[in-house]
């Protein structure tokens, strides 16, 4: 096997191919910790050098947005008042209307039940009346046929 000397130190192929793994794994962490520490180092120096952007014309900005949007809601909160009483007015004229229309048709119907019967009633005294008046018709033609002088008597 392969063996290398170093100022007397002997190491052979095996222990070689544990130190050479090794020694790349430290010199790899050695070097991501110094990466580390350095990008650390960079954020920070960004972190002192940072400052607030001013925001006083957004924040004006957004306040004339709130105001408006508190003059919206006002007007909105007022028209939905205006529609409540609206609607319930409405509700009222309606039942009012209900109520005259009930009305109207109770007196429609006792008109009509009531000129029913004054029809009947009237029906029946006409035919009595042209019953009566018959008679009273076949009467006077029974005594005017009946009555001698009136040479109105069927003698042939």
């Amino acid at each position: 096997m392969a063996e290398i000397e170093y100022k007397g130190i002997k190491v052979g192929g095996s222990k070689l191919l544990l130190v050479v793994p090794l020694i790349g794994t430290i010199i790899g962490g050695l070097w991501g910790g110094f990466e580390l520490f350095n990008r650390y180092q960079m954020m920070e120096k960004k972190i002192d050098s940072y400052v607030a952007p001013d925001l006083s014309g957004f924040d004006k900005k957004l306040a004339l947005v709130q105001s408006e949007l508190d003059m919206v809601l006002e007007e909105v909160t007022l028209v939905a008042d205006v529609a409540k009483e609206l609607k319930n007015d409405l509700r009222g004229d309606v039942r009012r209307i209900e109520k005259i229309v009930e009305d109207v048709e109770s007196r429609v119907k006792n008109d009509s039940r009531e000129l029913n019967t004054d029809i009947s009633d009237a029906i029946k005294d006409i035919k009595q009346e042209m019953a009566e008046l018959e008679a009273k018709i076949e009467k006077q033609i029974k005594t005017a046929l009946e009555n001698p002088l009136s040479n109105m008597a069927t003698t042939k």
